[in-house]
């Protein structure tokens, strides 16, 4: 199932996809949150089940919104080998994990905002793992897998200057608000039945950027849930964001930031497409941009 949220920002609803350009609204909580948590995938069965019972949705012309605002974003840093590689950095031996706030998350077609200051702003595809069942110090990889509820796109937007070159702090390029663009859907886990095997790719203005396989990660899906879980409780509805392949623009020499009114577009197979437009802090739109984010927490 594909589940998602559709509407203005701020007042989504929640919807399962029929097909490409059709959906049925659910009867659930519009809280962004409870996408998982209380029984949303649920809902989605019984109006897949009973179509005639739901609203039908024609999505052409309606904005989608993320498919949920997690509780926590938990990302994975240098976690496929030919990207470690390109910037210049050891095979981890452990994952690498920082934290992105709720406030980033956005839309799959919304704009995206380079903050002010920014010289270095990038893009990430990545996939994003979505938590189905509370997981605590998870007693292996294997048991992991049960708690996963299903996964979604997602650009792990970053500033490599205030990543890197502001006091070693991760957190610091990114969690500008708009730098966490979220699906289309939430792809429920029996639709993805080999999570280290899904194509991944990048464009900027049409050019292909990443274009490369989960089957390059270093630590799998499953591993990164069972490691997580030992430091952190993780809650239906949080997401992992699992890692980035080689292609992002720091790994170009020269280096190749994005720029207002530049537009990426990533796809991960079978989990949907995104198309977002940078934009600049401090326009008019910006202003109108983050005041949207802001409702569509």
């Amino acid at each position: 199932m594909k589940i998602l949220r559709i509407g203005a920002p701020g007042r989504e609803r929640f919807a399962v996809a029929v097909d490409d350009g059709h959906a049925l609204e659910l009867d659930v909580p519009a809280d962004p949150s409870l996408a998982v948590a209380r029984g949303t995938i649920e809902a989605a069965r019984r109006a897949l089940a009973a179509p005639h019972e739901a609203r039908a949705i024609d999505l052409d012309g309606v904005r989608v919104g993320p498919p949920l605002v997690p509780g926590k974003i938990v990302c994975v840093g240098l976690n496929y080998r030919r990207h470690a590689a390109e910037a210049g950095m050891p095979v981890p031996a452990e994952p690498i994990l920082f934290l992105k706030a709720s406030d980033t998350v956005g839309g799959p077609d919304d704009d995206v905002v380079i903050p002010s200051g920014s010289t270095k702003t990038d893009y990430e595809v990545e996939l994003g793992v979505v938590i189905g069942r509370v997981a605590r110090t998870l007693r292996d990889p294997a048991a992991a897998m049960e708690h996963v509820a299903g996964y979604l796109l997602a650009d792990d937007v970053s500033e490599r200057a205030f990543q890197l070159e502001r006091g070693g702090q991760w957190d610091k390029g990114k969690n500008c608000e708009t730098f966490s663009p979220l699906g289309p859907f939430l792809v429920t886990a029996d639709e993805v039945p080999d999570p280290q095997a899904l194509r991944l790719t990048s464009a900027v203005n049409g050019e292909v950027r990443q274009d490369s396989s989960t089957a390059d990660m270093i630590f799998p899906v499953d591993h990164l849930v069972w490691y997580t879980s030992q430091f952190m409780t993780l809650h239906p509805g949080d997401v992992i964001l699992t890692g980035t392949p080689e292609g992002v623009g720091s790994g170009f020499e020269p280096p190749r930031f994005l720029a207002p009114g530049d537009v990426v577009e990533i796809s991960i197979a079978g989990l949907g497409r995104q198309r977002h437009r940078l934009i600049a802090a401090g326009s008019a739109e910006a202003d109108a941009r983050l005041t949207t984010a802001g409702a569509g927490r």
